[in-house]
């Protein structure tokens, strides 16, 4: 689904390959991207803390678009809070860089940008509409780059700009102690209900499961975490 012709390389659901993307935006090396092994608690407490974004891979399906459908119109009658960055999404195969992207820039106030790429980005992206945001990322070079290059890095054999890429990504994050999904596809940010810093991990753990719970018979979940650099 995208608003424009442009399409990237397809960026790998591997926290090496996106710690590589981050650090060449300039994403402190205080924060990084952690494989989720388990939504259980026990297994939630094993990532470094604390826990600023959820992101969650899956397949895009009939179901995806049908629960998609559902969260907007549930979260319609929310009111949204005007910190919470959001962009749409208009690259095709983006879906990683743009839940990437949501992840970090609603967490300014625990992470630090160097100067860079993203930097700049996030300037250049205040007062403008998630569809300008969108457009703003188009034309960013740097980034293009900085994704394409760390697209190349990763295990699997990348797959070209043509090839139709059937997953996406969306990110959790906590604003005013609410839990917001940001997915570039959807009209908006989607309010999934209240949080707090104490509990946010596991509200946003049991939003990946509704996922889940939704398409039981498909096992191509893949959850990652941006978290506090692992000691």
């Amino acid at each position: 689904m995208s608003g424009s012709s442009e399409r990237w390389l397809p960026i790998e659901s591997n926290p090496t390959v996106m710690n590589s993307f981050l650090r060449k935006l300039g994403v402190s090396e205080d924060w990084e991207i952690n494989d989720v092994f388990g939504l259980e608690d026990e297994l939630l407490m094993m990532l470094p803390q604390p826990v600023l974004a959820l992101l969650l891979l899956f397949p895009i399906s009939d179901k995806y678009e049908e629960y998609a459908k559902e969260l907007t119109e549930k979260s319609a009658k929310s009111t949204v809070s005007k910190k919470v960055f959001y962009m749409k999404q208009t690259i095709s195969n983006a879906c990683g860089t743009v839940a990437l992207l949501h992840s970090v820039l609603n967490n300014l106030e625990s992470i630090q940008l160097k100067e860079g790429a993203l930097k700049n980005f996030m300037e250049s992206s205040v007062s403008k509409t998630p569809e300008e945001i969108a457009e703003t990322l188009e034309a960013s070079d740097d980034i293009c780059n900085s994704h394409d290059d760390a697209a190349r890095e990763g295990q699997t054999s990348a797959p070209g700009r043509e090839d139709s890429v059937d997953y996406h990504f969306v990110a959790f994050v906590r604003h005013d102690d609410e839990l917001y999904e940001l997915d570039g596809r959807k009209d908006g940010p989607i309010v999934m209900g209240k949080t707090s810093r104490e509990t946010f991990m596991g509200d946003a753990a049991k939003a990946c499961q509704e996922y889940m719970r939704r398409d039981p018979e498909n096992i191509n979940f893949t959850v990652l975490a941006l978290t506090a650099k692992m000691d």
